[in-house]
Order: structure tokens, then sequence, then C-alpha cells
């Protein structure tokens, strides 16, 4: 199993990986091991059309959040007038597909697909993959009910920004922010137009990876995060301001914003938070950085979760410089046994057959290590609460490995 990785994503080569910019954007074994989860035995069933064909299928759903509260969702179509898109600068406005997941005052309404047919469509196709029916992620399901009321009080809940890996789906983060919606956040995750496979508008308009046609050219990763933090935001703007466009969006607290990111994602997380003193602290997982940081520092807590090859002085020399620069509360940590994709839904899925792939950890050890590292930084740095976990080794989760960059050791 390979790995969607390389310039925009970890630094590191290893089994199945290459520092090609085009390399980023291959991780058919990732996928291919999604796929066969999709018949694999789980509750409910349905029929996915192929061609002239119709083949009966199972219904997949993640792994089921942890937390006390139902979790709600709802898709967001924003508008950002005031620039053109980046990527595709006929396009005079700049237009994002936001997902929200929310605790919500019950398990009530249509459970959430995992993402469209069209959406689906593009991502296997682009993988190469002809012997699956190309819609069949559509039927894939979520634990949030679409349009679930809103639990919590005016300015109680406090807010967690999500991007996803380069060609990746903002979807791609979903057991993440199912997982903190549950434990009380408000969470939007945003799918960056023109740089995954495939976004799906609410009006019928489909759009590709633009970017993956220059994502070789000299200075793309520096461009790509500027998008990326102007995106962030520009969603910020329209979740806090003065006009919300989600309805709940009185619920959110916007004194306690934090941003989590995989691969360029994570990058991003950095950048946006030198572009926007309201994302108060920020995660990245497994990407490499590109956002200059300013030379008096960045005082704002900052972490960074790894695959088991980012380590200090072994080849993560944009984190080795960031780290010096990073002056607030800082954490790197280490996964042992991670790949790059094991921050993500994919490996825990692929996992359910058995599909093989470059980490020794398995999907759902992957899965509950990411879910407990990011919540105990959030409730740390967002709600004041006390996480031992994040000071030292535990003997819970003996794979996590606390890094000291001035000694380029883990332990």
């Amino acid at each position: 199993m390979t790995n969607e990785t390389g310039r925009y994503g970890t630094a590191i080569p290893g089994p199945g990986r290459t520092t090609s910019g085009r390399a980023v954007r291959r991780g058919t074994a990732v996928v291919v091991g999604l796929l066969a989860f999709l018949t694999s035995t789980t509750p409910a069933s349905a029929t996915v059309a192929s061609g002239s064909e119709a083949v009966s299928v199972v219904t997949p759903r993640l792994p089921a959040p942890a937390g006390p509260h139902p979790v709600g969702t709802v898709s967001l179509h924003l508008k950002d007038t005031s620039r053109s898109d980046p990527w595709v600068p006929a396009v005079k406005v700049r237009e994002l597909m936001v997902s929200v997941w929310y605790p919500a005052v019950g398990r009530s309404g249509r459970r959430a697909p995992y993402m469209t047919v069209q959406e689906s469509e593009a991502l296997i196709r682009g993988e190469g993959i002809t012997d699956l029916p190309p819609g069949i992620l559509g039927e894939a399901r979520t634990n949030a009910f679409l349009g679930a009321r809103p639990a919590g009080r005016r300015h109680g809940l406090p807010l967690v920004v999500l991007s996803p890996g380069f060609i990746r789906s903002r979807k791609t983060l979903t057991a993440l922010a199912e997982e903190l919606a549950s434990r009380g956040y408000v969470v939007a995750g945003i799918d960056h137009t023109y740089e995954s496979r495939g976004t799906s508008f609410p009006d019928g308009r489909f759009t590709t990876c633009v970017a993956c046609e220059v994502d070789h050219e000299e200075g793309f990763g520096e461009k790509a995060v500027a998008v990326r933090a102007a995106d962030v935001s520009f969603v910020l703007d329209e979740l806090t301001g003065p006009r919300p466009k989600w309805a709940g969006a009185s619920l959110i607290d916007p004194t306690r914003i934090a941003m989590a990111g995989h691969s360029l994602g994570g990058a991003s997380s950095l950048a946006a938070m030198v572009k926007d003193d309201r994302v108060r602290a920020g995660i990245d997982m497994d990407g490499n950085t590109y956002a200059p940081i300013p030379q008096e520092g960045l005082a704002r807590p900052f972490m960074f979760l790894a695959s088991q090859g980012h380590t200090p002085g072994g080849g993560s020399p944009a984190w080795d410089r960031d780290w010096k620069l990073l002056t607030g509360w800082k954490r790197w940590l280490t996964v042992t046994g991670a790949e790059h994709s094991s921050f993500t839904d994919l490996i825990p899925l692929a996992d359910q057959l058995g599909v093989p792939h470059d980490g020794e950890l398995s999907g759902t050890r992957s899965l509950k290590i990411t879910r407990e590292y990011v919540l105990a930084f959030l409730d740390r740095h967002l709600r004041g609460r006390p996480q031992p976990l994040l000071d030292a080794p535990s003997p819970r989760y003996p794979e996590v490995k606390h890094c000291s960059p001035p000694a380029s050791t883990c332990s």
C-alpha cells in the first residue's frame, strides 16, 4: 500500500514513498483498501450502478465517535467575492464547500453520506481503478445526522478548522471531525477548491484538481499554503462575523479557535496561524511546512504529530527550522508504526479487510491515537484543562514518542 506523500506531504522517503511532486497524488492501494471495505460485512446494504449493471454492496460507516454528544452535520457553499480564484483566475469569485460538524440535540434525520457520487467517481477514476463501480463511495455513511438541531449555549463551543492533504477531500478527516464534535466542539472541514480530485457544489457544478497541473513548479508549496490560509480566514469570517452563514454559528466562541490539518493541510495550519491571530493554536499532522515564521517567532501553541520517519535532525529540515521559531508551548510527537495516511480515515477503513499498507500500526490504533492526542491538545489550549498525556510518554500509548529537537532524540 502506497502513500499520498511527497513534496507536499512528509519529507521522509520510505517504503512506497517518493519525494517527487507528482507522487503526492499517489495513494492507489490505500484507496483500494477503502473500496474493498465497501464489500465487507456491515449491517446495511445498498445497490450501486456500474455501467448497465447494478452491483449489490454493503453500506459501510466510519468507526463511531466516543464522546457523549450525538453529532450533526451540514454543508455550506461559501463565496468570497473579494478575490478571484487563485488556481483559475478567470473565475472572479473564490467558492468553497465546507462541512460543519457539531454536537446535536439528538439522533434524528438521515445519516450523512461519506461523499457524493461524483466525488467518488473522481477519486476512483483518478486512481485508475477500473474493476469497481466508480460511484460506490457515494453510498458510504458516517455517524453524523444531516441537519440535526445543534446543542449548546451561546458562545459556548470552541471551533476547530480541519484542512485535508493535497488532492484529498475534506471528507477524509471525517472520523476525527465526528470525534471532536461528539466531545463538544464545532468543526469546520474545508475543501480547497481546485486542489482535490473533485468537489461537488449544490447547483450541480463539479470542480477538479487544476492545481495538480502545476504542483511540480517551483514555489507551489508556498503558494498552496498561502491560498489555504486565505481560505481559512474567509471561513472564520463567514462563521463568526456579523452575518454568519451557519444557523448555529451563535454557539461558537470566537475567542477559542484552533486549526489542525493533514499533510499539506497541516502545513497550512502554520500558515493560517501566521496570517490570522484568531487561530489560537495549531496542529500539523505529517505535513512538510512552507510558510515563513517571522523572525520574532510565533508564541501560540503548536504541535507536530508525525509518522515514524519524521524525526528531529532526521530529514525534516522545515520542521527543524520552524521549531526554533515556535516560542510558545510546543510538542513534536512521532508515532511508531504509523504511515503518512494513518492520521486520516483511509487506513482504518482499509484495515477492516486486512489490506496491507506501509504502516505497522493498525488503522484502529492509529485512529485512536490521532483522536486522543488531537483532543488532548485542544482541551488543553481551548478549554484550559490539564493534559498529562501531552507532558510525558504514556504507558497507554507507547507508540507515541516525545521528541527533543535540540538533542535530536525521541523517547
